[in-house]
């Protein structure tokens, strides 16, 4: 039995993103950036979903005006490099970095490359998993 790779359930616009169907199971970093390609701010679509796990990606253009989230999350960078500042302090980050951000703390990307692209994964109860 061949499985879709990528069958979302609606076409995604800027304030609604793909939210794919609970028995998918494979995404493609390819088949989201054209997805990405035809968006303005926010540049995001959400690959992969299942109970409280999101997997999305996320490639801002010129600034990130992220918000703090209501659960805990990971970012894997994919290409590209910037500073990451994570509840007052800056870092570097580039291709390959894998960041942790507890839900509720204020973060964001800033002076990133034009070719910055991150995998963005959210899981765990609003207000994130105890310590």
């Amino acid at each position: 039995m061949t499985q879709s790779r990528s069958t979302p359930t609606k076409p995604a616009t800027p304030e609604t993103p793909n939210i794919p169907s609970a028995d998918k199971w494979q995404a493609s970093l390819f088949e989201a950036m054209a997805v990405l390609r035809n968006q303005t701010s926010p540049r995001f679509d959400v690959l992969l979903k299942r109970g409280t796990m999101s997997v999305e990606v996320y490639a801002p253009q010129k600034q990130d005006h992220q918000t703090p989230h209501r659960q805990d999350e990971l970012y894997i960078i994919q290409s590209g490099a910037g500073i990451f500042s994570r509840d007052g302090q800056r870092s570097p980050c580039r291709a390959g970095d894998v960041l942790l951000v507890p839900a509720g703390m204020d973060h964001r990307f800033e002076d990133f490359t034009d070719d910055f692209v991150t995998w963005v994964i959210f899981w765990g109860p609003d207000g994130g998993e105890a310590a």
